[in-house]
């Protein structure tokens, strides 16, 4: 991993951070403060992910326990949400730190223009020395505009600021074999390389003031490092733990991630945005030597090997490439549906880039991730 200073997201979950009853622990937060001012101390620039709003706010609504219903919830984190940066802030200022809240929905990812604000707004204020601290705007979030829970939202959050490593905290040390709380000899895994289907099996349910749990954990840790950030799943006990994480001897589960290695690469932010959050507007279908020329040979696509056209998208919209039934990535399209119709079916050979190798994104877990750029 490279040496000096990181970029490193850290994402603490509510069952790190609230009382057992409801309301935020002031124990656990002192802690994740001063683990992370050390952190920043260190030289290092952090963005923390925050989950406890729904957690922190509940008890003030009259509920016993985490509401169940949308209604419920959103009113508890309206609350909630509110507690927990009045808090954050009070905290971090005796380390000398200003925070910043960043409220986010699936909308700001989906909208080309949001994200590239987010992400442009993210870096200013990394360069100002100020913390992030982003949460789920749960107050207006619904299903269809949701990450699902946080450990999603910080691998996203992950990507699009090109970090070197996303910290995941959690109230466990990290992947077992076996389940520790049943299995007396079961052994906690240090490192994986990849997260497959057989690891996300070893994986159990959502905790009981979160909405996630190891599975969860294990997705996140994979879709971020699909887009070059490698990852720690792992318990916050002591001050100094984050530090001990990023030479490679914290206590949990390393993803993708080892000390003496060469740091890995986001992938440059308009091409995240192509891969994950941008509506499909259409789908073409291309022949063997197109497809050859893109996965192979990092080449644009041509409209010459292009055979079938579906939708009706318009230029600058992001489309499906597939062969042979089999998608082999999305770009953003140079021309609309119908002026590739008209092309194709045109007496002259149809000649021009439909989409150009920066704006393309291949299907496959973006094996080709590489490069630093930043956008």
């Amino acid at each position: 991993m490279k040496k000096g200073k990181m970029r490193l997201v850290v994402k603490v979950g509510s069952s790190s951070l609230a009382a057992p009853g409801g309301g935020c622990d002031p124990a656990k937060m002192s802690l994740l403060v001063s683990a992370v001012s050390r952190l920043r101390d260190a030289g290092h620039q952090v963005v923390l992910v925050s989950s406890g709003a729904v957690a922190s706010g509940f008890r003030k609504l009259g509920y016993q326990q985490r509401p169940r219903t949308l209604a419920a919830k959103q009113a508890a984190a309206a609350i909630g949400q509110s507690l927990l940066m009045q808090t954050y802030t009070e905290l971090f200022a005796a380390y000398g730190c200003t925070v910043a809240q960043i409220l986010l929905t699936r909308g700001d990812f989906s909208n080309r223009e949001r994200y590239q604000h987010a992400f442009q707004t993210l870096s200013l204020l990394l360069e100002k020395n100020v913390l992030p601290i982003i949460n789920e705007n749960d107050t207006v979030s619904v299903a269809e505009l949701t990450f699902g829970d946080n450990d999603m939202l910080g691998a996203l959050v992950a990507g699009l600021v090109h970090a070197d490593l996303y910290l995941i905290l959690t109230d466990t040390d990290g992947l077992y074999d076996k389940d520790p709380r049943t299995h007396a000899d079961a052994v906690r895994i240090p490192y994986l390389s990849a997260v497959t289907d057989e690891v996300e099996a070893l994986a159990g349910g959502a905790s009981r003031l979160g909405t996630g749990g190891m599975r969860s954990k294990l997705i996140a840790a994979k879709t971020a490092r699909q887009l070059g950030v490698p990852s720690f799943i792992g318990r916050l006990a002591q001050p100094s733990d984050l530090l001990d994480v990023l030479d490679g001897s914290g206590s949990g589960t390393y993803v993708g991630f080892r000390p003496e290695s060469p740091a890995g690469h986001a992938l440059p932010t308009r091409k995240q945005w192509i891969a994950l959050h941008s509506p499909v507007r259409g789908r073409i279908s291309v022949d063997h030597g197109a497809a050859e020329a893109v996965l192979l040979h990092q080449r644009s696509l041509l409209l010459a090997g292009v055979r079938d056209v579906d939708g009706a998208f318009a230029s600058g919209e992001v489309i499906e490439v597939y062969c042979d039934g089999q998608m082999i990535g999305r770009g953003v399209s140079r021309w609309s549906a119908a002026e590739l119709r008209a092309k194709l079916s045109a007496a002259s050979p149809p000649k021009g880039i439909v989409i150009h190798r920066d704006q393309w994104t291949e299907a496959a877990c973006f094996a080709a991730i590489g490069g630093s750029e930043r956008t």
